[in-house]
């Protein structure tokens, strides 16, 4: 893949804190607008998240109310909530675009908003798929530069080839950058017909502050059974494999999981199986689904290994940099950037997915032989520390920002 421009590529162009990028008539500081489809907390919006603490007394924009709102407000943003925006959540990324026909009119208003909002503003956020694809038009009619985010993979497991086909050329159209969390995700919005001079790549980044307590005293705290205990989090939907762990798990006795996370997008049925998948395989009293949860870290670090079992390929993988923070081994699928975060499996075990066969043979010679991956697990966490961290992120974010800014 050519063309994919690292963040720290841009310092030499535009500073981080805007002193360059003034536009006539306009303080130093550009004024964003961050766009946000949903108002649930899920990974894009954390990223999210932590993206705009730098930016405070910017705009957010988000077509639906929810958690986000409060968490955005909480940071110093301003909230425009869309007049038109409630239910478009509900229009799954990998439908037809055709299923969005019956709400045009619906579409068109949230575009007319969209326009004013980016009018007032220098640099427009897209944080999500359908944010840029909503956003796009009325920021190039109103001369502004807009940003995507782009959180997933464009690839035929997730979305259908007029999807795809539509993103990639809406990007090559309107996009001033093309901001991706892995290499994975710049070679799938290259293979979907994407200009590769558009992308920058800036990983994804995060903090974790460790519990200095053992993990049997966090075990006691939090409930959770005595002996070999492993945890999967992420929310519950078919791509994110938690089925695989249930199949692998007949094939571990005395092994227990804790499953944590919930149909955040309409998958319930998906949820409503995984329990009875658990009752055919004779594991019920092995599973622990825990929910949504607050304290994932803790939780984290009270289990002997996170599995991360995705079907698909996946853009980034914010539940594997969390466990290396945390400095808990990690065993994970080989699809999408499982290996660039994993470095290849050096910072832990890969996987084929859909193996529930092999991932079982991976995690009974884990728990079999702990101290054997210490190493390892130490140069995982070594490895998060210097590449995946919050204030990083924020940085080459805000670089990128403001080169945009300038150029505009």
């Amino acid at each position: 893949m050519t063309g994919v421009l690292p963040a720290e590529a841009l310092s030499e162009r535009a500073t981080v804190d805007g002193s360059r990028v003034a536009r006539p008539g306009h303080g130093a500081r550009p004024r964003v607008l961050f766009v946000s489809h949903t108002g649930t907390m899920s990974g894009a919006e954390l990223v999210l998240r932590d993206a705009v603490r730098p930016w405070p007394g910017s705009t957010a924009f988000l077509f639906e109310d929810g958690a986000f709102t409060d968490v955005l407000r909480g940071l110093g943003l301003e909230i425009r909530l869309a007049r038109r925006g409630t239910g478009l959540s509900g229009l799954r990324r990998d439908a037809s675009p055709l299923r969005a026909l019956p709400m045009l009119g619906r579409l068109g208003g949230l575009a007319l908003e969209l326009a004013r909002a980016a009018r007032a503003c220098d640099v427009v956020y897209a944080n999500s798929q359908k944010a840029f694809l909503l956003a796009a038009i009325p920021a190039r009619i109103v001369g502004r530069p807009i940003i995507w985010h782009l959180h997933d993979i464009l690839d035929g497991a997730h979305f259908g080839w007029a999807q795809r086909t539509l993103q990639a050329r809406l990007a090559n159209l309107c996009a001033a950058r093309v901001i991706v969390p892995s290499q994975a995700a710049a070679d799938a919005f290259w293979q979907a017909g994407g200009r590769p001079s558009l992308v920058t790549l800036v990983p994804n980044g995060l903090d974790l502050d460790r519990d200095p307590r053992t993990p049997e005293a966090l075990r006691a705290e939090l409930g959770l059974p005595a002996g070999p205990l492993i945890g999967v989090f992420s929310r519950l939907a078919p791509w994110k494999g938690q089925d695989v762990v249930i199949e692998a798990l007949a094939r571990l006795p005395d092994v227990r999981c804790i499953v944590v996370g919930a149909p955040l997008f309409g998958e319930d049925a998906y949820a409503a199986h995984l329990r009875d998948l658990a009752a055919a395989r004779g594991v019920a009293d092995r599973v622990l689904f825990l929910g949504q949860r607050g304290d994932v870290p803790r939780l984290m670090q009270a289990v002997d290994a996170v599995v991360h079992p995705s079907i698909d390929p996946e853009p980034f993988g914010r539940t594997l940099v969390e466990a290396m923070l945390a400095g808990v081994p990690v065993v994970a699928t080989d699809a999408g950037a499982s290996a660039e975060i994993l470095d290849g499996g050096a910072a832990g075990t890969l996987v084929p997915p859909r193996q529930p066969d092999r991932l079982a043979a991976a995690l009974a010679e884990l728990l079999a032989k702990p101290g054997a991956v210490a190493a390892r697990t130490r140069l995982a966490r070594d490895r998060a520390l210097s590449r995946y961290g919050a204030a990083r992120m924020q940085r080459d974010l805000a670089t990128l920002i403001n080169h945009v800014a300038a150029r505009a």
